[in-house]
């Protein structure tokens, strides 16, 4: 799998880019603020219809600009293959193509480019709240498992309008009447995701435990355990067991969730840990530990998702490499074995023995 070639326009600062890229490695060069991360950012989003970085898709859309536009050649389950993305700067639905013909949803170009982005703030995802987690596990997920996509945005939606009947019942107390049927939903939904997340999370945590045991020298035990609400003892229990543990939980929470008028609890507050032989990462951990670990996750999905398709994911590390000391640097570097790779720095000549050399001022190809 891999990039051939990407055209932007009025996509963040690019007001018009057209470039080509080596099957190998790429390093992305240029001082702060010139646009290499808009650069990574673009070919996440064309592969998943999904920004690291963006709340609003306005958001990636050049300040003044109509609309954005991205579109990429990707060499993918043995053929060459398009996929085309405009922006629109308002409310707008956003469009979607693969080889020419319009798409409908994202789960329709599912498989033909697969990333796996690293950046500063994954470096201590083990340290920070169970949000940035999730998060991580989400974007994951997201691209092994279309249907999981799917289901993640129905949960949202519902908690979304459950949240609102939470809210107003205050003044208009009638719109109690609809709760139930809300919670019913959420979880139905919520099973499939606690199904897919205690699969994903076990065989993650076995291939970082790899990863990591290569990176330590064998000398720590890596181990990721899922949490997710208390009702649930068995995450690998069929859906409808998990289904009636969610409404055992929701209905414990009815009343503390009327009084305080917020969703309290539920699959959108699940989280996952890491120790090191028995030690917790999170309480007590170095900095060096929390790192070697994070690195062994992405490697992780990396593998999974490789194992899953037959391809190499591309590998997106956005200014990673700075953060690391030379060992680290060394054996992420090492592990870059095989796929197409970016990799964003500051400093022009500090990994151009890699490969393919692009350099960028502000929006432009120097």
């Amino acid at each position: 799998m891999r990039l051939n070639k990407l055209q932007l326009r009025d996509f963040r600062n690019y007001e018009a880019l057209s470039l080509e890229f080596d099957p190998g490695v790429n390093l992305i060069v240029g001082k702060n603020a010139q646009g290499k991360t808009n650069l990574l950012e673009a070919v996440a989003y064309l592969g998943a219809g999904k920004s690291f970085r963006a709340l609003k898709q306005t958001e990636m859309v050049r300040f003044s600009a109509d609309f954005a536009d991205l579109e990429g050649e990707i060499f993918s389950q043995n053929r060459l293959q398009t996929l085309r993305w405009v922006i629109f700067n308002g409310a707008r639905p956003r469009q979607i193509w693969r080889n020419g013909a319009k798409k409908k949803t994202t789960a329709e170009i599912a498989g033909v480019l697969n990333t796996v982005l690293f950046c500063p703030e994954d470096l201590m995802v083990l340290k920070a709240g169970a949000s940035a987690r999730r998060r991580l596990g989400d974007q994951a997920l997201c691209q092994l498992r279309p249907n999981y996509d799917a289901a993640l945005t129905e949960y949202n939606r519902i908690l979304d309008q459950k949240s609102r009947i939470l809210k107003d019942h205050f003044e208009n107390p009638a719109v109690l009447e609809i709760l139930p049927e809300y919670n019913a939903r959420l979880c139905q939904v919520g099973a499939l995701l606690i199904s897919y997340r205690a699969r994903f999370y076990k065989s993650l945590g076995e291939e970082a435990a790899r990863f990591h045991n290569a990176f330590s020298g064998g000398v720590e035990d890596f181990d990721l355990q899922y949490k997710t609400v208390s009702t649930v003892s068995d995450p690998f229990a069929p859906v409808a067991e998990l289904t009636s543990a969610l409404q055992a939980h929701l209905e414990s929470h009815y009343r503390a969730e009327l009084e305080t008028g917020t969703c309290l609890t539920g699959p959108h507050k699940d989280d996952f840990s890491v120790s090191l032989s028995g030690i917790d990462l999170k309480a007590y951990g170095s900095q060096g530990q929390t790192r070697t670990a994070a690195i062994s996750l992405k490697l992780a999905q990396r593998e999974l998702q490789k194992r899953e398709s037959g391809e190499e994911p591309v590998l997106l590390l956005d200014d990673v490499l700075s953060e690391l000391d030379p060992a680290r640097q060394d054996f992420v570097l090492n592990q870059i074995t095989s796929g197409q790779v970016f990799i964003t720095c500051c400093e022009p000549g500090q990994y151009t023995k890699l490969g393919k050399t692009i350099e960028i001022e502000k929006g432009n190809v120097i």
